[in-house]
């Protein structure tokens, strides 16, 4: 296969997770007394947080190579017109949750971990959250949808229901399993997104496989 430059970007997709990964690990050690099993990871990057510059520094390179990876994917899928376009605007939501959560973050981090929600910052903070959501779940569902209908874009669709499995376990286990294990839960929502983008990555890296399909 003769791979062009928008391909090869791809494996930033990879680079993401590692590097969001390396932060989740490794931020704790910066962080006296954090709880990983307790505490949610955004607690690791609160301005208050003694972790925020041992955060920053790991996770540089999944803000920016997140987005790039989301990004190429969609001027690939879009160009080729590769599968559905329902497909496509399952690749193109997925864009843009990770804009938002790029953006969003970075204006609006919160306070200080673990605290009440009361300051227009962490109530911001929220609100990207909660759009983050949104554009995680519905990009997914149209990509799951998507891969039921089409063999060629099938395996996207079924990481795509591993990754919306992942999301639900985390929302919902936040709000069922004891304080203590809050943290456990949550995990499965910050993994369940940039793995996806990871997998994402692999298949521009790949072309999607040239299979293409207008719609």
């Amino acid at each position: 296969m003769n791979r062009k430059l928008i391909n090869w970007l791809g494996l930033t997709g990879l680079v993401a997770l590692l590097s969001n990964a390396a932060a989740v690990i490794f931020s704790p050690l910066a962080y006296p007394g954090y709880n990983w099993m307790a505490q949610a990871v955004s607690d690791l990057s609160a301005q208050a947080a003694p972790s925020r510059a041992l955060w920053n520094r790991l996770a540089a390179p999944y803000n920016f190579c997140g987005v790039v990876c989301a990004t190429c994917a969609v001027v690939f899928v879009s160009e080729k017109k590769v599968a559905s376009k329902l497909f496509r605007t399952g690749i193109s939501l997925f864009a843009v949750m990770n804009w938002i959560s790029s953006v969003g973050y970075a204006m609006f981090p919160l306070a200080d971990g673990g605290k009440e929600i009361a300051a227009a910052q962490e109530v911001m903070h929220v609100v990207v959250t909660a759009l983050v959501v949104a554009f995680s779940v519905a990009s997914l569902v149209c990509l799951i949808v998507a891969g039921r209908r089409e063999k060629t874009v099938r395996g996207i669709g079924i990481w795509a229901a591993v990754a919306l499995l992942m999301m639900l376990i985390g929302s919902v286990g936040t709000g069922i399993v004891p304080p203590d294990y809050f943290g456990v839960a949550e995990r499965f929502s910050v993994f369940a997104a940039v793995g996806f983008n990871a997998v994402l990555g692999w298949h521009l890296f790949c072309a999607f496989g040239e299979g293409r399909r207008e719609t």
